[in-house]
């Protein structure tokens, strides 16, 4: 009995205290507008760049690493062939599409390679970002 009085207080002293704040709280939240960026990130960015070229070249070094490699093109059209070869049709089906996107992947990685380096490019130019913030 204790607790679900406790409960019942909790509950209209938040209810008396909504009620003097002027309204619920979405009608709280529609009145000021939410605060948005300030920058570009360009700082944070340039940090990051070590860490997402070593991500992206681990990436496409196992996509393009041969049959015994967990994840890599090859494996995967092996895996769609064994599927053919033994009638599993709706097998092969689904494996031939993570196939088609799996490399789709690769040029996509290429060029966010080449995009990275003109990012490092540009923060090596302005200070690691700093000068814009």
């Amino acid at each position: 009995m204790d607790i679900r009085r406790r409960r019942r207080n909790l509950l209209v002293g938040l209810a008396t205290a909504a009620l003097l704040a002027g309204g619920t709280g979405a009608a709280t939240a529609d009145s000021s507008p939410a605060p948005g960026p300030t920058g570009d990130g360009a700082k944070a960015l340039c940090k990051r760049v070590p860490r997402i070229d070593r991500r992206i070249d681990r990436a496409l070094k196992r996509l393009d690493a041969g049959a015994d490699t967990r994840g890599s093109v090859a494996r995967l059209e092996r895996r769609v062939a064994n599927a053919e070869k033994a009638g599993h049709t709706e097998i092969a089906t689904f494996l031939q599409d993570r196939l088609k996107t799996r490399k789709a992947l690769v040029p996509t990685l290429k060029q966010g390679q080449k995009d990275l380096d003109q990012v490092r490019t540009w923060c090596r130019d302005n200070d690691g970002g700093k000068a814009t913030s």
